[in-house]
């Protein structure tokens, strides 16, 4: 049988001294904790993302506003793609730290967070049954600093939760398989984290928590050609466990809906996804791939050595089980045309444990140059992003954060560089992903909430609070209608019943006094619509930005009623706002 790998001397091969019992005991911990100082930040600083994020937290805007949380909404539209478990966990956020009406994103991230963490440190638990003390720390971490774990840990979206439940229990499973080669006892506590974890990714997204397990087991029956260590996963009970935990919401939204549910959620959501491009993602084999080393930054450098090592070290039971684990699933993600970055999320775990098993082990120097030469071409690709987010977007008051954030790209590249090729060692290891976690902190807290042209949305509300056009303020008739602009981030700052309309129906509502905010490449069609129903309206004030999600610029106007319906004037006023002056109904706004 083969044998597992043992675990490493109590001083390392650097030359410090590691207290190993004391690191076994705590590496989950410190794993968690890395993810929380790499997220945290960003999670509080951030403005509400489009288009994912927005949905999600709108959808569990409205579930405690309307008290439904069996069905998911967005505004009147069911929203029959994922289950509610993780609107359940934002609307929790929401009520223990903030309130529905405050509208503050970062209650709706809090459950992203928490799961991020658990997910960095269930990887540090999983590795310390093969790997031992260090390297279970080296995992951990790894996955805690990438840059995709550290983003997913501050977005409002069920991606950091679904991860958490699988990586949770895949860490349980792989305990068992080691326990049962070694002929060991498997205690009901690690079964049962395996079943919560699986729990926990079918209530937010379904069968892929469980379709990765199934991948991982069959793949680990072929190599071994033995599935007998399967039954020991405590099926009787954790089937009913699993049965009572997703079974209710199954069947009330069943009934709720008339099965309308799964027909949307396997119809129209998984099953396009697997034979077609969807949702403008439908891209390459081998995107994956390579997008893995910025994502994985700032540990690309461990890539090779992580790969060369697993395939050579395959026969060895924690490498093994990292292997089944990754291979299978990622090629199906690979051969899946619907491609989104965050989806192979889960497995990022995996590599981490096949880096961790490779630390402190030799490599050879072509496999040592090309880590450095990932590790630099990842450096380098996230310099030029970062360049262009401030050419683009920024001024000069974000330059300082942008020379900050690139510094720290760049050393944290350069020293994954200069670690790869004089051999990966824990210590240095553990010293570069810092330098990481220091890049993604001036990023994503420091340089991106500050570029003011990407956040129309967050504009757009305040002009409106400006001018105390918000209809929530008690004396303005709402809702907000907004024509040619449907971001839900914007749906999400004015509140649900805003009304995302066309500019007839814009016209009639300013005419009864709600505010409009009308893009420009609609005021045409606005206008004609004012100048028929004989309103005479005045432009306040506007906003201009980037809306990134349909890859554009666009300018909104804030207009509002200026005379009654009923006064013979031009139908609208292109005065500069303040002013009670009419202008000619031929009149250009200006700005």
């Amino acid at each position: 049988m083969p044998q597992q790998i043992a675990s490493p001397p109590a001083s390392s091969t650097d030359g410090s001294t590691w207290p190993d019992g004391l690191i076994a005991r705590s590496a989950p911990l410190l794993a968690a904790l890395v993810v929380l100082i790499a997220a945290l930040p960003g999670l509080l600083r951030l403005p509400p993302l489009d288009r994912d994020e927005a949905r999600f937290a709108q959808s569990s805007a409205q579930m405690l506003e309307s008290g439904d949380f069996v069905n998911i909404r967005f505004q009147d539209e069911m929203r029959a793609k994922k289950p509610a478990g993780i609107n359940w966990l934002q609307a929790l956020g929401v009520e223990l730290a903030s309130s529905v009406e405050r509208r503050q994103i970062w209650a709706y991230r809090i459950p992203s967070l928490a799961s991020a963490m658990l997910a960095a440190a269930a990887c540090a638990w999983g590795a310390a049954g093969f790997f031992g003390a260090r390297r279970s720390l080296v995992a951990g971490v790894v996955f805690a600093a990438s840059f995709l774990l550290s983003s997913e840990a501050m977005v409002a979206k069920a991606d950091a939760t679904l991860c958490a439940g699988v990586v949770l229990s895949m860490a349980a499973l792989a305990r068992i398989y080691a326990a049962t080669r070694s002929g060991g006892p498997v205690g009901w506590r690690t079964q049962a984290l395996f079943w919560i974890g699986q729990a926990l990714a079918m209530v937010v997204k379904g069968p892929v928590g469980p379709a990765i397990a199934v991948l991982t087991v069959l793949a680990l029956g072929a190599a071994d050609r033995d599935l007998g260590w399967v039954k020991r996963l405590g099926w009787r009970w954790g089937l009913l466990f699993l049965a009572a935990v997703v079974g209710p919401w199954a069947i009330a939204i069943t009934v709720s809906t008339d099965g309308r549910f799964w027909a949307g959620m396997f119809g129209e959501d998984i099953a396009p996804k697997l034979v077609g491009g969807r949702e403008t993602h439908g891209l390459v084999f081998g995107l994956h791939t390579a997008l893995t080393p910025i994502l994985l930054f700032p540990s690309a450098f461990l890539i090779p050595t992580a790969l060369v090592h697993g395939w050579r070290s395959r026969r060895e039971a924690g490498v093994r089980f990292a292997l089944a684990w990754l291979a299978p699933a990622w090629l199906v993600l690979e051969i899946a045309p619907t491609k989104l970055v965050h989806y192979p999320l889960p497995l990022y775990a995996a590599l981490a444990w096949l880096a961790a098993a490779a630390v402190d082990q030799p490599a050879g120097l072509r496999t040592r140059q090309a880590g450095a030469a990932l590790s630099l071409l990842a450096g380098v690709g996230l310099a030029i992003a970062i360049l262009g987010l401030c050419l683009a977007f920024g001024g000069w008051d974000d330059a300082a954060w942008a020379i900050l954030a690139l510094i720290l790209s760049l050393a944290a590249a350069g020293g994954g560089a200069l670690v790869s090729l004089r051999g990966a060692r824990a210590g240095p290891v553990l010293a570069v992903a810092g330098l990481g976690v220091a890049a993604h902190l001036a990023l994503s807290a420091g340089l991106i909430p500050g570029l003011d042209g990407l956040w129309v949305s967050q504009k757009a509300a305040g002009l409106l609070a400006r001018n105390r056009l918000d209809p929530r303020n008690g004396v303005t008739p709402g809702p907000v209608v907004v024509v040619g602009y449907g971001e839900p981030s914007l749906v999400f700052a004015l509140g649900t019943e805003t009304d995302l309309t066309d500019a007839a129906e814009a016209a009639d509502a300013v005419a009864y006094g709600q505010p409009a905010l009308v893009e420009q490449g609609s005021e045409p069609a606005f206008r004609a619509a004012l100048t028929k129903a004989r309103v005479f309206a005045r432009m306040v004030g506007s906003v201009s930005g980037y809306d990134y999600s349909d890859h554009k610029p666009v300018t909104l106007r804030l207009w509002r009623l200026a005379k009654p319906l009923s006064a013979k004037l031009p139908a609208y006023d292109l005065s500069a706002p303040g002013s009670d002056a009419g202008a000619a109904a031929t009149a250009t706004p200006g700005g």
